[in-house]
């Protein structure tokens, strides 16, 4: 089955009831196709097949996430489908929830199909429900204008469509997990169609160091570390670092913020890349699950989106205007700079 499964969670559940009258739930297999790319399936070994990093991977040490998914294109092909469904139905609802799930869940017991799966649902019923009241604060509708993408003018989405909407082409949500790994962490999400460059990436930004040792030798401000996740076009892990400058440090000690590289490429040079349906398919057909998502899952991700649309509904949003070729609204950049954040752009 692929993505859309219903609308709605009332109209999830009915397509998930019906296919269950004729399907028992282990010969189902619910498509997104996030999950079968390299760098999403690497999350669970950056997180668990190394010490370095799981300690850390808390409200104690991470000041914020940002996870990005930007596409250049419009409606390209895809009108009938794409006005009143939207961005928050048609990317957060599965492709980003699912990376916030991977990237925030608890350890699983295994990487077997019903532990990886178990974890995920925890996570994404520990989501905080948006309400009325907070909506605004913490969320953005965008729709795109006229404008340029990669040197090229290109027509509004009402142009496109050839009458006004209110179908929105951006959207970006501050969320919260309730639970007490990520208690108090800010997660930022995201995505937009006539971005400046199409990418997917996840950025963990680390809280500074508790004192500055250096502060008195000159050093200056120390910059947190962070770690930059690319899914597509590149897939890489990056690591920023705070390091020495060479020198004698005669005029004071010189720190300077360098990156460590992990590129997927280069380290595996040589061996053949699979496009994500390839690895989907085969898994489908040799009857492993993991990789796809269960029906409690697609529920849970329901259950999130309808407090946000209902909240939206509550108060009447409208989207906002955002040139083709920018990063979205204005209102987009205070939802993050007002936490003392910045996109990572």
């Amino acid at each position: 089955m692929e993505k859309p499964i219903g609308h709605d969670l009332a109209s999830s559940r009915e397509v998930n009831a019906q296919v269950g009258d004729a399907f028992a739930e282990e010969h189902v297999f619910r498509i997104d196709h996030y999950l079968g790319k390299e760098t999403v399936q690497n999350l669970l070994a950056l997180r668990f097949a190394n010490m370095l990093f799981e300690p850390l991977w808390n409200a104690q040490a991470i000041d914020h996430v940002q996870i990005t998914v930007a596409e250049t294109v419009g409606l390209e092909g895809r009108v009938s489908y794409y006005d009143g469904v939207g961005a928050l139905k048609d990317m957060v609802q599965n492709h980003m929830l699912q990376l916030l799930a991977i990237i925030a869940m608890e350890p699983p017991s295994s990487v077997s199909s019903t532990a990886v799966r178990d974890e995920k649902v925890k996570l994404l019923r520990s989501l905080r429900k948006l309400k009325a009241e907070d909506v605004k604060a913490h969320s953005v509708k965008g729709q795109y204008t006229s404008g340029a993408v990669n040197g090229g003018a290109v027509t509004g989405y009402a142009d496109e469509l050839g009458h006004p909407s209110n179908t929105e082409t951006f959207v970006a949500i501050k969320a919260f997990i309730d639970n007490w790994r990520w208690k108090g962490v800010p997660f930022y999400l995201r995505t937009g169609k006539r971005m400046p460059e199409r990418k997917s990436e996840v950025l963990i930004q680390f809280k500074p160091v508790p004192h500055n040792i250096f502060a008195r030798v000159g050093a200056g401000k120390l910059d947190a570390n962070s770690m930059i996740i690319n899914l597509q076009p590149e897939e890489n892990i990056r690591v920023k670092v705070m390091a020495k400058q060479p020198g004698l440090d005669r005029d004071g000690v010189k720190l300077k913020e360098v990156t460590l590289d992990v590129s997927l490429s280069h380290s595996f040079e040589g061996e053949r890349r699979r496009i994500a349906y390839e690895r989907l398919l085969l898994d489908f057909i040799e009857g492993d699950q993991t990789l796809f998502v269960r029906r409690d899952e697609v529920e849970a991700q329901w259950q999130w989106i309808d407090s946000i649309r209902d909240a939206w509904a509550a108060v009447d949003m409208a989207p906002q205007n955002y040139t083709a070729g920018s990063w979205g609204p204005s209102s987009a950049i205070a939802l993050i700079e007002r936490d003392g954040a910045s996109w990572h752009d």
